[in-house]
């Protein structure tokens, strides 16, 4: 395999391993090129990012990059053309899931020796990266009235609590019309519990109807949560309506902010963040640079006792055998496999989402083929270390490490699922260009492309397309990422947070059905 750890990228097409029958274009190959270093000359123009055969593919034979199988050809494709899902077809086959096979304890730093941020300490003994008051709906019909009490505090109204970072409101569709027990409120209630204890909340005040079936105190049962001076609950149909409540969630927060603000930053472990790992958009060069650079700093935020919570269970699909044979135990693999046979048998059989092969129009334009392609890349952003755990979505993470929790591949679904779980930073890729933001937890964003990071660099954090120009190496960007998370997580401002992001991407999973 092309080490790009420490080589830096050259020439017009890469190689990413010597059984590889395809390659990548670095830049654009015009037709009738010699592709350097490949003998082989361009029968049609490849589009940075996408592949070009480098040996004649017989129809059926699989097509390699990485040595991973991305699909089949769909028809006999010559050396030297273009190879996309016009000539490559999604195809099942047959995967070892070899648990635990490859499996390496991973070599923690000594804790005199891990790097430090400046965060918020909390009685729980966890540690935030940000210090909001949380405006949470049990239902949607009190959507209004949390953003109404949220938007009240602005900027200037927010002056007198400078250790305040905002009253951030978290409104959903969910909550009634829906079922009563079972996982689909399990799921919900998880996910409002996991915002209202998160580690960047210093106060939350949690709003009901009154008549909805997600009802304020069977959440804070169900959740084990207790009222008190900075956790607060009110019922629109006792307090009068929707103005009264307004008035008197303005109020209340007024109060909780005089205790939040008393919440200074000091000096804290590494070991305390939490990164949720996304990645939306992804063109042909995620698998070449801003996810292998992001798995490199997650490699090294877990040496140093943090977490990096991969999810998007449809977007690992078809390499999930590469981190079974990593997990820990046997166990810890198979809950894995359990997550994508659910995926696979029970949620989306038969139907045309992307676990099933087809990625959406802007991976494709992107160079991405196929499922198969897109999971290759999407896994990079875990690393290379040990799977240490499984969660459902929602659940608290408490593993250290390199740990899975299953979720749609949709962005903020999936990015609110990591949240409630504990993620106090999300660290996001994009090939495309996606926009993304999250509260209470700073989202970076990671371009794959320089082009692109150019074009959109009010929303981008990091340039990754360093890698793919040759000037930098992807352990040096991840170092790069590394030193950010601590920089984002001691205050320093996301491009995402200076664009105020975030406001409506809390997007709980709705699984269930709506009767």
């Amino acid at each position: 395999m092309l080490d790009l750890t420490e080589k830096r990228v050259t020439g017009p097409a890469i190689r990413l391993h010597s059984a590889d029958n395809v390659v990548v274009a670095r830049t654009d190959i015009e037709t009738g090129s010699n592709v350097e270093g490949y003998n082989i000359v361009a029968r049609n123009l490849v589009p940075a990012g996408y592949k070009i055969a480098i040996r004649d593919i017989a129809e059926g034979e699989p097509v390699l990059k990485y040595n991973t199988k991305i699909g089949f050809a769909s028809e006999f494709v010559a050396a030297g053309t273009m190879v996309h899902n016009h000539n490559i077809s999604f195809g099942e086959f047959d995967r070892d899931y070899a648990y635990s096979r490859d499996f390496k304890p991973l070599e923690l730093l000594p804790e005199a020796d891990r790097a430090t941020f400046q965060g918020y300490k909390r009685a729980d003994g966890r540690a935030g990266t940000r210090n909001f008051i949380a405006v949470v709906s049990t239902v949607n019909c009190s959507a209004t009235v949390v953003h109404e009490i949220a938007n009240h505090f602005t900027k200037e109204r927010l002056a007198d609590f400078p250790n305040v970072d905002g009253v951030a409101a978290f409104a959903h569709a969910l909550g009634c019309g829906m079922e009563m027990t079972g996982e689909p409120m399990d799921l919900l209630q998880r996910t409002l519990a996991g915002y209202i204890r998160h580690p960047n909340v210093a106060g939350a005040l949690v709003i009901g109807l009154g008549c909805e079936r997600c009802q304020v105190g069977g959440l804070f049962g169900a959740q084990d949560l207790t009222e008190g001076p900075q956790l607060r609950t009110m019922v629109m149909q006792e307090s009068g309506g929707t103005r009264k409540s307004i008035e008197m969630g303005i109020a209340i927060v007024e109060e909780m902010l005089v205790a939040a603000n008393k919440c200074e930053r000091e000096p804290v472990s590494a070991s305390h963040i939490t990164v949720g790992l996304q990645c939306g958009g992804s063109d042909g060069f995620s698998s070449i640079t801003a996810n292998p650079a992001l798995g490199a700093a997650v490699d090294l935020l877990s040496k140093h006792g943090g977490t990096g919570i991969l999810s998007e269970t449809p977007e690992i699909y078809g390499v999930e055998h590469t981190l079974t044979a990593r997990a820990a135990t046997p166990e810890i693999g198979k809950k894995l496999i359990d997550r994508i046979r659910w995926w696979k048998d029970e949620y989306a059989p038969g139907r045309d989402v992307q676990i099933n092969g087809k990625v959406s129009p802007g991976n494709q334009t992107g160079g991405l083929a196929n499922i198969l392609e897109k999971s290759l890349g999407s896994s990079m952003k875990g690393g290379t270390g040990p799977l240490m755990e499984v969660y459902k979505y929602a659940e608290p993470v408490t593993t250290k490490g390199f740990v899975f929790m299953d979720s749609p591949g949709f962005d903020p679904v999936s990015a609110t699922g990591q949240i409630a779980g504990g993620a106090n930073l999300v660290a996001f890729t994009t090939g495309r260009g996606s926009c993304f933001g999250a509260k209470p937890t700073p989202s970076i964003k990671l371009a794959t492309n320089t082009p692109m990071f150019e074009r959109m660099e009010e929303d981008m954090d990091i340039n990754c397309g360093d890698i793919i120009d040759g000037a930098a190496s992807v352990e040096e960007v991840g170092q790069r990422i590394f030193d950010y998370f601590l920089h984002i997580a001691s205050g320093g401002e996301t491009k995402s947070e200076a664009l105020d992001l975030g406001r409506h991407e809390f997007i709980p999973w709705q699984i269930g059905i709506v009767g």
